[in-house]
């Protein structure tokens, strides 16, 4: 049976694509036949993190109206053929597509991927109800400020309500010096607050912007940086493994310092 991801946050700009991409480069690389949705109808961009943009030709909505086949709909990864992309269309509204129909379009994918990861729009109207209608599992990805956690705590709820049981948190952007100095929220404090079990741990990290230019995920790196090894471990953890996380030096110590300050401790 494939696994239905959706990967989600509520708040914009928090790493859902970027996240999305490599999540769905490393589980074809560790030999899964993986599908990565583009849900962003209107505002497609996981094509350009994955580099494939000059190969788009139909899309998800070309495939639902019978303009094309699923399968032309689909573009496969050159340099990871156990990849494929199924893109949003640029040209239309969120509202182009109902829950019912992206059901109807993973429930084709379901016969052929073992794993499908669906890349959620911002916010929680329309485009995000469409993401998570076929889920059975979802990814919180969140950065630590307190308006991604509180929106990431919204959208946990709604998951919840539309029968997505199995939920777990990415802490994206993660700077262990702020977190130090008391000027940036732990992976403890956003657990504390969310309390859904935690997936991975990545950390702020320049080589994702250069990544993202060059349309080469992560993962692919011959050596791969420290949020590309963060992002590889998580794929290893969604396909079962156990695996520690990084060390990233000092990273619960804002959350330490504090609770020893309140036991009255040095």
């Amino acid at each position: 049976m494939s696994r239905v991801i959706v990967v989600t946050s509520g708040k914009g700009g928090v790493g859902k694509t970027t996240t999305t991409a490599n999540l769905g480069m490393a589980l074809a690389t560790r030999g899964h036949l993986t599908v990565v949705v583009d849900a962003d109808f209107g505002l497609r961009n996981l094509d350009l993190l994955l580099g494939l943009e000059n190969r788009v030709v139909y899309t998800a909505l070309d495939a639902l109206a019978g303009n094309c086949r699923l399968e032309q709909a689909l573009v496969k990864d050159k340099r990871q053929p156990k990849l494929a992309l199924l893109p949003a269309a640029q040209n239309r509204t969120k509202e182009s597509v109902t829950p019912q129909q992206m059901k109807q379009l993973v429930k084709a994918l379901s016969s052929r991927y073992e794993y499908i990861l669906i890349d959620c729009p911002a916010g929680i109207e329309m485009g995000f109800r469409n993401a998570i209608a076929a889920a059975n599992e979802a990814i919180i990805v969140t950065t630590p400020e307190i308006a991604a956690v509180r929106d990431a705590d919204r959208v946990i709820g709604l998951l919840e309500a539309g029968g997505v049981k199995t939920i777990r948190l990415i802490v994206n952007r993660l700077r262990p010096a702020m977190v130090q100095a008391n000027d940036m929220m732990s992976v403890a404090d956003v657990q504390d607050i969310l309390s859904v079990p935690l997936l991975g741990v990545v950390p702020d990290d320049e080589q994702v912007i250069v990544s993202t230019n060059r349309g080469e995920p992560l993962v692919l790196q011959e050596n791969p940086s420290m949020a590309g090894q963060a992002l590889l471990n998580v794929a290893r953890r969604l396909d079962g493994e156990t695996v520690e996380f990084l060390d990233l030096t000092n990273v619960n110590k804002g959350f330490l310092a504090r609770l020893r300050q309140l036991l009255g401790g040095k």
